[in-house]
């Protein structure tokens, strides 16, 4: 059933302020890349209006191989990375499957995946199992919230596969992590917070 957009736009608004602050899971790390951040604190800061978190925020650094973790949970006060994971990027955006991405797209169909700044919104039961719903707000991300670019756990998603193939699988576009973590992926990064994709 197609979802009516602006409901659930304003919806997922309306709910940004008043969240409590998440427990910390892990011992703080080192970020791998600070001008990603950087790049992500702008976001925040340019999306402020909207109302949405500042206390952790995800991010996912492109400019990286598929084979790292290259997907951040940080904390915002003190700019350390609390937890970091596998992502794949879409077939689109690697057509011959290197493991690196060559190219974005905001286009239906493309199977890419786009860069920018993404608000984190409810989770639903799909295909996939648990998954959460991410709006775009860049004109580089505009058409997330159509194309159903998502959070979803995938079986293509393995450190075995990075050791062995220098790569993980590809999704069509999503940012699909290992299966065996989604829910904490999930969890961390709540309704109303940010993701940023750098690249």
């Amino acid at each position: 059933m197609k979802l009516d957009r602006r409901r659930a736009i304003g919806a997922l608004f309306a709910a940004t302020s008043g969240l409590a602050a998440p427990r910390v899971f892990a011992t703080p790390r080192k970020l791998a890349r600070p001008a990603a951040l950087t790049q992500a604190l702008a976001a925040l800061d340019r999306h402020a209006h909207r109302g949405i978190a500042r206390d952790v925020i995800g991010l996912v650094d492109f400019t990286r191989p598929s084979r790292d973790r290259r997907f951040e949970i940080v904390d915002i006060a003190n700019g350390r990375v609390v937890a970091s994971y596998l992502v794949a990027h879409g077939r689109g955006s690697d057509p011959r499957n290197t493991g690196w991405v060559q190219e974005f797209s905001n286009r239906a169909g493309s199977n890419a995946s786009s860069a920018g700044s993404y608000v984190i919104g409810d989770t639903y039961f799909g295909k996939h199992g648990r998954s959460r719903r991410l709006l775009g707000l860049d004109p580089t991300n505009s058409n997330a919230f159509d194309r159903a670019i998502v959070m979803h756990g995938a079986d293509y998603v393995t450190p075995t596969m990075a050791a062995r193939e220098g790569r993980i699988g590809r999704s069509l576009g999503c940012f699909a992590v290992e299966q065996h973590v989604r829910d904490e992926v999930l969890d961390r990064l709540g309704k109303g917070r940010l993701l940023f994709a750098a690249g």
